[in-house]
């Protein structure tokens, strides 16, 4: 069953998820070549519980940080690290926020100064894909109708989608149900319905589709040491479309025909 939210409810979630936000905006800030990913971690937990919430993924089934953050092969789950950030390198930094028993979810990546042009290209693709997901959520539109925007953007782009993870509900937890793949054919799975709130999280690589885990039992990376990318926004579904919690500003997409 996927949970559907009242009014209110979507706004307690949005409280949450401009939070996110905003703790994107000052890393935002902050990501250069020198600065460790460990400090962007104290940054982002300072900027949460500023705002009176919590760090979603500290503690979360025993994960040591209050962000994801994941550098060049490391397509999720990365951990923060002292080391100092390099020029080229590529960093997604996932944040999860809960306030009041709410959650919020969002991800972006960012290029350490200057890319290589076919990295510029994935992280360019991978953006785009959230953005043809979301305007995918649309109600008495199919799941998979999202999961097959996300994986078309792929194709068109020549890089790969990585299979094993995808998007979720989320609201009274950080993972709820449905599980949103980013690959499939279109028109298949549950109708969405106006009021579901889910996290759209579109994960691309340059090479293979297959990853491995670290010994952390955490940091994922791609099997052949390709670069990848990460995006995610929470998005509730309504009458007038997609509502994107996660932007500073709340705002209504067009949707998808």
């Amino acid at each position: 069953m996927i949970a559907r939210r009242s009014p209110d409810e979507i706004e307690a979630i949005r409280a949450a998820c401009q939070i996110v936000s905003r703790v994107h905006g000052a890393l935002a800030e902050r990501i250069a070549p020198g600065v460790s990913t460990a400090i962007l971690d104290e940054l982002a937990e300072e900027t949460i519980r500023s705002h009176g919430a919590d760090p979603a993924f500290k503690g979360y089934h025993g994960f040591p940080a209050s962000i994801c953050a994941s550098v060049n092969d490391e397509a999720v789950h990365g951990f923060p690290r002292p080391d100092p950030l390099q020029e080229g390198d590529v960093l997604c930094v996932d944040v999860g926020v809960r306030l009041n028993g709410w959650f919020g979810d969002g991800a972006f990546t960012l290029a350490v100064g200057e890319l290589a042009a076919d990295v510029e290209g994935l992280l360019r693709a991978t953006q785009q894909a959230l953005d043809a997901g979301v305007r995918a959520a649309v109600a008495d539109k199919h799941l998979s109708d999202i999961s097959h925007a996300v994986e078309t953007i792929a194709n068109e782009a020549g890089v790969t989608v990585i299979q094993e993870y995808g998007g979720h509900g989320i609201g009274r937890e950080l993972h709820e149900e449905p599980h949103i793949p980013n690959h499939g054919a279109p028109g298949r799975g549950p109708r969405l319905q106006v009021g579901q709130v889910i996290a759209i999280e579109p994960i691309f690589s340059l090479g293979a589709p297959e990853v491995v885990v670290d010994e952390d039992g955490w940091t994922t990376r791609t099997k052949d040491g390709s670069a990848a990318a990460h995006f995610e926004h929470t998005v509730a579904i309504t009458k007038e479309g997609p509502r994107m919690l996660t932007e500073p500003r709340t705002a209504t997409i067009a949707a998808a025909g």
